[in-house]
């Protein structure tokens, strides 16, 4: 499921931050009252409904050998979904309130969800095996897909912190910084998120019993993509 509650929480706990009130004023209107943070893990609870079940392949998206884009799914993937809801959202005083109540989640949920390393598919490499995890606060050692470690054990594992702590940690880029970070498309993020997070294929084989030198190790690249 993408990251797991923390790491979606914390990550549109950022975007919180940096919303101008204006914006910020208008999205809580659409959303009833409730913050950005209280969807962030929305299209999680929902992609197996039968009202939202197309959504459900939408919280990936793959590269290619070359790590470019690679569009795969004819129901669409991470990339579709956030370059519909942009469009939507651009023009969003000719919709109706529902219509942009849910693109504004749809936003939230996949812009984090693409940043995730278990919900980048690099086409030719195994993403879907076993390991055997304990590290940190995570006991006793369970057999896990690699996937929910990326998603949800590393930082359940690494730190016993609310999401407003999360953030307030990682939330601490210079104007520059966040300068650069939000340049280019939602086709470039991808294209670099796939660059940095290849190196977990370097971090854990099927079958590893994955503990602290792993969490010590993942850890820094996981904050990096929140």
């Amino acid at each position: 499921f993408g990251w797991g509650r923390e790491g979606h929480e914390a990550i549109a706990k950022i975007a919180d931050n940096h919303l101008q009130p204006s914006a910020k004023k208008k999205i809580e209107k659409y959303l009833g009252g409730r913050s950005i943070v209280y969807y962030a893990k929305w299209m999680d609870d929902y992609r197996k409904t039968k009202e939202y079940g197309f959504t459900n392949g939408w919280h990936v998206a793959t590269v290619d050998e070359n790590l470019k884009y690679r569009h795969t799914a004819e129901t669409g993937d991470a990339i579709y979904g956030i370059n519909q809801a942009v469009e939507i959202l651009k023009n969003y005083k000719e919709h109706n309130d529902s219509t942009v109540a849910v693109n504004i989640k749809y936003l939230l949920h996949l812009v984090g969800d693409m940043h995730c390393p278990g919900h980048i598919y690099y086409k030719g490499r195994n993403q879907n095996f076993k390991v055997k995890f304990g590290g940190g606060y995570v006991k006793p050692v369970v057999e896990s897909k690699i996937h929910t470690v990326w998603d949800e054990a590393v930082i359940q594992s690494s730190r016993i912190w609310s999401v407003s702590e999360w953030a307030d940690e990682l939330d601490r880029k210079s104007s520059r910084e966040i300068k650069s970070i939000v340049a280019g498309t939602p086709e470039y993020w991808l294209e670099d998120n796939a660059r940095r997070c290849a190196v977990q294929f370097d971090m854990s084989a099927p079958g590893d019993n994955v503990a602290q030198d792993f969490v010590n190790q993942a850890l820094p690249l996981i904050e990096t993509q929140m």
